[in-house]
């Protein structure tokens, strides 16, 4: 479909809308992109172009063009922080497929099962870099500060996941600040650099804040919950993957606290083994479905999600529906919704 064709249908997903809405945009932090993942070092655009090129929707990026439109910004500095903001995200991925041995990854296979776990590493590390290249460039230390910032609490973020796998008794508030800073911050800080960089004030930089935030909370909730539920083509890697990892997403944890405050002997005995003990046979994803699906946890976290999505969406009341803001905060508001529409 070309980009003309794109932009006068009438039946556009949100995601297609504002993918449409900003494709002039997109193109140019794709360019730059492009430009930017490329070395004299063979390996280096080669694997990155693996995860790259996979494309993905550029969601955290469209966040930052869409919220540089929203607050008038007329420069083009927000193309290399949008840009700066895809390369962290890809850097963690990089990193995070090595770690929880992913199999998959955007429907392809996962990098470093085709180069290494090393060269993964390292040219993730190298992603990392080419987005403070482009973060020092834009000339605004303010926007550095929130975007460094938030790499740390993404690091932090996955070390602490990394601490609570198998831990079968971790909290609620445990795993929502976990979800908080490995993915909802990057969320955050990509709607809140471009506020910085057209000099909103600080009620708008700080609500565009709080809808990125909202927002990462409500996609990885979804995410949890199309782990045992969804489809590959919605998620991108394989279905169960944090089950067969160990990990402890909302779906199990409200699971696991229902059996208990049940005394159901079978369900505990159940996650215990598969989780805590890491003893799982073929047939367990099936029967963890099955015990999220009597408990309700799937519908409960997707609840959890909607919540997170309607305060979102209320962030953006700050901004005024004239005619320059309101295609841009309309499609930042559908956007939300369909974070959690990609269950149905």
């Amino acid at each position: 479909m070309s980009l003309t064709a794109t932009k006068t249908s009438p039946d556009l997903s949100p995601i297609e809308h504002l993918l449409a809405l900003a494709s002039d945009d997109m193109a140019k932090v794709d360019t730059i992109i492009r430009e930017r993942m490329q070395s004299p070092v063979g390996m280096i655009p080669d694997l990155a172009e693996h995860l790259v090129g996979a494309g993905g929707k550029r969601l955290r990026p469209l966040l930052t063009i869409a919220a540089a439109h929203l607050c008038g910004y007329k420069g083009e500095n927000h193309y290399k922080l949008a840009a700066a903001v895809e390369f962290i995200h890809s850097a963690t991925l990089l990193h995070d497929d090595v770690v929880d041995l992913s199999a998959k990854r955007r429907g392809k296979k996962a990098a470093n099962l085709i180069w290494g776990n090393a060269p993964s590493i390292l040219v993730g590390d190298f992603l990392f870099a080419r987005s403070f290249n482009l973060m020092v460039e834009t000339g605004s230390m303010e926007a550095l500060g929130i975007l460094s910032t938030a790499s740390s609490v993404i690091a932090e973020g996955e070390v602490r996941q990394l601490a609570g796998l198998r831990d079968v008794e971790m909290s609620v508030e445990t795993y929502m600040q976990t979800i908080g800073a490995k993915t909802a911050a990057l969320f955050a800080a990509a709607a809140e650099v471009s506020p910085v960089l057209a000099g909103s004030c600080a009620a708008k930089q700080k609500a565009l804040r709080t809808y990125g935030q909202e927002l990462g909370l409500a996609f990885q909730l979804v995410d949890d919950a199309l782990d045992y539920g969804g489809f590959e083509i919605s998620l991108g890697k394989s279905i169960g993957d944090d089950f067969r990892e160990g990990k402890m997403t909302l779906p199990v944890i409200i699971a696991y606290a229902n059996a208990v405050k049940n005394g159901d002997s079978t369900a505990l005995a159940f996650w215990k083994r598969v989780i805590t003990h890491h003893d799982q046979s073929e047939d367990d994803l099936a029967v963890a479905t099955a015990f999220l699906k009597s408990e309700n946890a799937l519908e409960a976290t997707l609840d959890a999600a909607r919540a997170h999505v309607k305060t979102a969406q209320s962030a953006l009341d700050i901004f005024d529906d004239d005619a320059q803001n309101r295609e841009w905060k309309t499609a930042l508001i559908r956007l939300a919704d369909f974070v959690v529409s990609r269950v149905s």
